[in-house]
């Protein structure tokens, strides 16, 4: 829009330049043509870069802006340096309104930067010709045909091989304008951003349908192609709904929401087969800010190796980490912490007396007390906490960013409201406690998790040994355990 708006306002004063009758009226206009000429060029260069994928920052846009506003200056204030135009007058032969002008030298320093702009966005389509499936190809001809023709325009008109008088470019940009809008008619232009469409978007073994924020099809991939065989590119454009309706007979059964959802759908075939999907939506942003919605269909087979892999690292009882996915993923926050000499702490709880739940009522008890226990900690434990299993009756917390008195303080709010939280089963009360060993990874290079998790052990025995239902904090200078 913006290099659409400064284009504009070049050729308005272009037109009204030519029906200048005297030297006032001409400088004027020029000075109306240069509110938008020098801003186009690196406003196209913005809009390039955008569409192939390149992250256009705040201060690029200031950066690029710089020039072209000191040229607006400098043409608005010309008559008192002349350093833009040495020489501004009628034509002694052809009169009003052609002009006899006599470049100055920052004249030339706004035409190099004027050029290097439409010539780096040329460059930068050229350059990803190959990257572009051939669906999208059409678009970039366009954008290289409007950065490249009044580039050369611009440049025979320099070298005086144009008429005398005639500013040719700003009938050029009219030509380049006609052109883009016939690209956004007929090739889906701006839809979506189609470098590396082929290499990537396709590749996706899950099916993929993307909707504008109207949830109209601007999308999908090969795999949705597989899915749903009917489905076609002369669909773009058309509602979801509608084009549901036509693949499966029926209304779409979720209500399209531009949140994070999961849902399970079946189909069947025309030869009566049942598919199960399971349908995540996932909201979108994409081009300049526009927000839409993307559809994900995964496989039956899909869906069972995702199972396959929430058992692999998740406890089955208790749905939080298991051992394996604590090791995973503290591992990783506890090298990052040492990285960046950031705080790491863990904590070690144990189920007091857990053996005589087992016994006095049954093993079913005790997982309603492993379930209860879990949920009463989760309900106060910090987003940034990483909570597993550590195998039977033992938990294990990992806290980055959190020093030891900070944790011990935590651990004590865990313990206080697990003791004041006794599970209710068949009109059975069963009340249970915790020890929690508390230890905070130490400033040494050499230190391991496994190094940490064994100084929380052994605050954990010590609260045991001293009675239970409390928390112990390992010193590490002192090498004492102070109670709490």
């Amino acid at each position: 829009m913006l290099h659409t708006g400064f284009t504009t306002v070049y050729c308005i004063g272009a037109a009204f330049s030519l029906l200048s009758v005297n030297l006032e009226e001409m400088k004027f206009w020029t000075v109306i043509q240069y509110i938008g000429m020098p801003f186009s060029p690196p406003a196209g260069l913005l809009f390039v870069m955008q569409y192939v994928g390149i992250k256009v920052r705040k201060k690029h846009i200031l950066a690029l802006f710089i020039i072209p506003f000191i040229s607006l200056i400098m043409v608005a204030t010309n008559a008192w340096h002349h350093l833009h135009y040495r020489v501004f007058a009628i034509d002694p032969v052809l009169g009003a309104p052609y002009t006899h002008q006599e470049i100055g030298t920052w004249y030339m320093i706004h035409g190099m930067f004027i050029f290097s702009s439409m010539f780096v966005a040329f460059l930068l389509a050229v350059y990803r010709w190959k990257e572009t499936a051939k669906a999208y190809r059409l678009q970039l001809i366009a954008l290289m045909v409007g950065q490249l023709f009044p580039m050369v325009t611009a440049f025979i008109y320099l070298m005086g091989f144009t008429p005398q008088g005639i500013d040719p470019v700003p009938m050029v940009l009219w030509v380049s304008s006609f052109l883009y809008l016939w690209s956004i008619n007929s090739s889906r232009m701006f839809t979506v951003m189609p470098i590396a469409k082929d290499a990537i978007f396709n590749s996706i073994n899950d099916g993929v349908i993307v909707l504008d924020e109207a949830y109209r099809l601007i999308e999908f991939n090969l795999a949705s192609k597989n899915m749903f065989p009917q489905l076609k590119k002369s669909m773009f454009g058309k509602r979801f709904s509608d084009i549901w309706l036509m693949l499966s007979g029926s209304s779409f059964p979720f209500t399209l929401e531009n949140t994070i959802s999961s849902q399970e759908l079946q189909l069947f075939s025309a030869d009566q087969s049942q598919y199960t999907y399971q349908v995540r939506t996932s909201p979108l942003q994409y081009a300049n800010n526009s927000h839409g919605l993307m559809l994900i269909f995964i496989t039956e087979l899909k869906r069972l190796q995702l199972k396959l892999e929430n058992q692999a690292y998740y406890d089955e009882l208790t749905q939080i980490y298991n051992r394996r996915a604590f090791f995973q993923h503290s591992k990783q926050a506890f090298d990052e912490a040492k990285k960046c000499a950031s705080s790491f702490t863990l904590l070690l709880i144990d189920i007091d007396y857990f053996k005589k739940v087992n016994d006095t009522y049954d093993h079913s008890a005790g997982d309603q007390v492993l379930v209860h226990i879990v949920k009463a900690c989760q309900s106060i434990l910090p987003q940034v906490a990483l909570f597993a299993r550590y195998g039977g009756e033992e938990f294990v917390l990992a806290l980055k960013g959190y020093t030891s008195p900070e944790a011990e303080v935590l651990a004590n709010q865990l313990r206080r409201h697990v003791e004041t939280q006794p599970l209710l089963i068949n009109e059975e009360t069963i009340s249970v406690t915790l020890s929690l060993g508390v230890a905070q990874a130490a400033k040494q290079e050499n230190e391991t998790l496994d190094d940490l998790l064994n100084k929380a052990d052994i605050a954990l025995y010590s609260a045991k040994q001293n009675g239970r239902n409390q928390v112990r904090v390992y010193e590490e200078k002192k090498e004492i355990l102070k109670r709490t």
